[in-house]
């Protein structure tokens, strides 16, 4: 798979990800998929996508950058949403946040097959205060 077919997988990932397709997140993730080198597994991983949805319901998933080469994806993803609760143990509360995060994926036969993600928590700690 060269770079923009790659990059084409991954923005209909991304809109799978926004339609909370959840059904079909299967044909971009593999089975045994790796989060910041913790084994969730398409399961944990879907889990986890469910539960982000349920802690911030306008959450959408937004490409600001995005470079591909064969088999690896570097991603910065830009939000604007407005967490129910607690977000990453700063009191958000319903207050309308915006922060980045920086994603590198690994593909394995055409799927994600590994995951490592920070988020910006400083951009929203600026927030806050």
């Amino acid at each position: 798979m060269d770079a923009h077919d790659l990059s084409a997988l991954y923005r209909r990932y991304i809109d799978c990800l926004n339609r909370r397709d959840w059904d079909c997140l299967g044909d971009f993730v593999a089975h045994d998929v790796v989060h910041n080198d913790r084994p969730f597994g398409l399961a944990g991983y879907r889990a986890m996508l469910e539960q982000d949805v349920r802690d911030i319901p306008d959450l959408r998933f937004e490409i600001e950058l995005l470079v591909a080469e064969p088999l690896v994806i570097a991603s910065r993803l830009r939000f604007d949403c407005t967490p129910r609760q607690d977000f990453l143990g700063l009191p958000v509360n319903g207050r309308r946040i915006a922060f980045s995060e920086n994603v590198f994926y690994a593909w394995r036969g055409g799927k994600i097959a590994r995951v490592w993600s920070i988020i910006d928590k400083a951009a929203i700690e600026a927030q806050l205060s």
